[in-house]
């Protein structure tokens, strides 16, 4: 026999890797991450995220160590001949959530969180669930079996048994590794559905609607590396992720790191993929509409070990594509849906539908596509990502990114005009400031960030840049809208040099006397084309809300108690894209999205200016 099915233990097939791991040892239960201990497999479930101190619905799933007590190395052939091949009925199958309920959530999502400001994106779930008839540790084993013959591409295929409960399945996406102080993630979005051919895969990849909803959670990841990685993330890729029911788009970000692999864990709770962004709010939105807890989905597996330097190791892969398997043999597939501006309430039934039925098929509980059946058969593995055009048209992808995210940065060096400044940063939910920070640092300023409901002293700062966050600029009862109309203001009167982004930008054109309104739809994740102040640029927005100036409210500039202030619009509706006064300069875009094509250069632009820095020595 394999393993003891009675006992704790863990099959798995890692990406790159020619065997199987077994894992075996004993299993509890800990608090908190920081009690998760070196040499272990810890099953970490999505109410964790309450240690960011983010909403959940709290379903009392435990987070469960197994301590390794032994670890095999196991040949592919061998284990496929020891494990069984169980048939595998179900009854009793259905969603938690029916079709209508489920399209009614959507549509009130698109309609009052997407249509109000609160995010770019958000993924709601449901829950496949069907009841297994015999063993259902062995039909876990059997369906470890099927997918270690029939699936290809995943980041892991594996069988976890508690002694509770058994999680099995092929996961495509690494949240976050860690070897060597090189920290890594794997953002995955965009699906092609069905048996891909090279007409489809091309046509997949220009379209519009998944470029967009890779583009935005690349960013969403862009700003977590910011915090656990020492530099950032630099952004590798874009890559086909070619599965056997499925085809992904994906990046890898890469970067080097100082965290505790616990704290890394910690700050990367959980991915955009799986949640939403930005990623605080999105949890809020999750649990205000779902209503109910995830278990393990979204979450991770995390492998924490040490190597053989003694140096920290993590590999945590997302618990997605996966059967959550009670001691009672109840099944249970979550699948989500990414909601952002373009979706339909109908679409995104339907992608939970394809989406469990896929998941299913992988599992070997449906009928299967023909390049499952090939892998079964064993006919060579012809992947499409090798094709020229296909090649092509994934390098085209980058071609109005910015290059400041996609080269590293250890060798820039800093602006000698503005090296040596101080700047202070206010975060007001939206961890974009992470990233504004990295660029700051590297044109030379020393920076500070700090929550918009901390204690904010801004003496001894020569510029301080509020920030972007969720919520509508209008609602001044608001305590956060409230707390950040407050600092703008306090900035204005004081004259302190401020640069605004976002949200920020849009209270300090309500206070120099612009109206606020909301778009009438969303820019979220969207690049445009504007005219920075005489200036073309490519830049990524992230709103709902926007101030508005026409030739009726003055002449070039408007004149305001402050002096008068340049106003960068959209000459076809108003739109305010840009201000730019004596002390101050207000920006509706993010400069430090992967989607402003020289975010960075923007920044140098506006700063040299409004600092009026003398020339300084550049920075280490």
């Amino acid at each position: 026999m394999l393993i003891d099915p009675k006992a704790p233990f863990a099959l798995l097939r890692r990406e790159g890797r020619d065997a199987v791991e077994m894992l075996t040892g004993p299993v509890s239960t800990v608090d908190t991450l920081a009690a998760v201990p070196d040499n272990c497999l810890a099953l970490v479930p999505f109410r964790q995220v309450r240690e960011r101190g983010f909403d959940c619905v709290d379903d009392g799933t435990p987070l469960s160590v197994l301590r390794i007590e032994r670890r095999r190395e196991l040949a592919v052939a061998d284990v496929l001949a020891a494990l069984p091949e169980t048939p595998i009925a179900l009854s009793g199958a259905g969603f938690d959530v029916d079709d209508e309920e489920y399209a009614s959530i959507v549509d009130t999502v698109l309609r009052e969180e997407i249509g109000r400001g609160e995010g770019s994106n958000f993924v709601i779930h449901r829950t496949f669930e069907a009841d297994l008839g015999g063993d259902p540790v062995a039909a876990a084993l059997t369906v470890f079996r099927r997918l270690l013959t029939r699936e290809r591409g995943a980041y892991w295929t594996f069988v976890v048994h508690t002694g509770e409960r058994t999680l099995v399945g092929a996961t495509p996406e690494r949240h976050v590794s860690v070897d060597d102080g090189l920290v890594m993630m794997n953002p995955i979005s965009g699906t092609l559905r069905g048996t891909p051919t090279k007409a489809g895969v091309l046509e997949f990849l220009a379209d519009r609607k998944e470029i967009d909803e890779l583009s935005m959670v690349l960013d969403e990841e862009l700003k977590m590396m910011a915090t656990v990685a020492d530099l950032g993330g630099q952004v590798i890729g874009p890559y086909l992720k070619e599965m056997a029911h499925l085809v992904h788009t994906e990046y890898l970000l890469a970067g080097r790191g100082s965290l505790d692999v616990r704290d890394v864990l910690r700050e990367t709770m959980f991915a955009p993929t799986v949640v939403g962004s930005p990623i605080e709010n999105a949890c809020r939105v999750v649990a205000r509409h779902e209503r109910r807890g995830r278990g393990y989905y979204g979450a991770v597996l995390a492998l924490v070990g040490r190597d053989a330097q003694g140096r920290q190791t993590l590999d945590a892969p997302i618990l997605i594509r996966t059967a959550d398997i009670d001691h009672n043999g109840r099944l249970r597939v979550p699948v989500g849906a990414t909601l952002v501006r373009h979706s339909t309430p109908a679409g995104e039934v339907l992608e939970t539908h394809t989406k469990a039925a896929a998941v299913l098929r992988a599992l070997g509980l449906g009928p299967q596509s023909p390049t499952a059946e090939a892998a079964a058969a064993g006919t060579p593995d012809v992947r499409l990502a090798a094709d020229p055009e296909v090649q092509a048209a994934l390098v085209a992808r980058n071609a109005t990114l910015a290059p400041f995210w996609l080269q590293p940065r250890d060798g820039l060096t800093a602006d000698p005009a503005l090296a040596g400044r101080r700047a202070l940063v206010v975060d007001a939910e939206d961890t974009f400031t992470g990233m504004l920070v990295h660029q700051l640092r590297v044109l030379g300023l020393s920076t500070t960030l700090v929550r918009y409901d901390g204690d904010i002293e801004t003496g001894g700062f020569d510029l301080v840049v509020p920030g972007p966050g969720p919520g509508d600029p209008r609602r001044l009862d608001d305590p956060k809208i409230a707390r950040m109309h407050g600092i703008v203001a306090g900035l204005l009167d004081s004259g302190t040099p401020m640069l605004a982004i976002c949200l920020s930008h849009q209270l300090l054109a309500g206070l120099l006397g612009l109206p606020l309104r909301r778009r009438a739809s969303p820019y979220q994740g969207m690049q445009r084309d504007v005219d920075l102040f005489g200036r073309p640029a490519k830049v990524g927005f992230y709103s709902t809300f926007t101030a508005s100036y026409h030739r009726g409210h003055g002449g070039p500039a408007l004149d305001t108690p402050y002096g008068p202030v340049e106003v960068a619009r959209d000459p076809a509706n108003g739109d305010v894209h840009a201000l730019r006064g004596r002390t101050f300069a207000g920006l509706q875009f993010h400069p430090e999205s992967v989607l402003s094509q020289d975010g960075i250069g923007v920044l140098r632009e506006l700063l040299t200016v409004l600092l009026d820095a003398p020339v300084g020595t550049a920075s280490e």
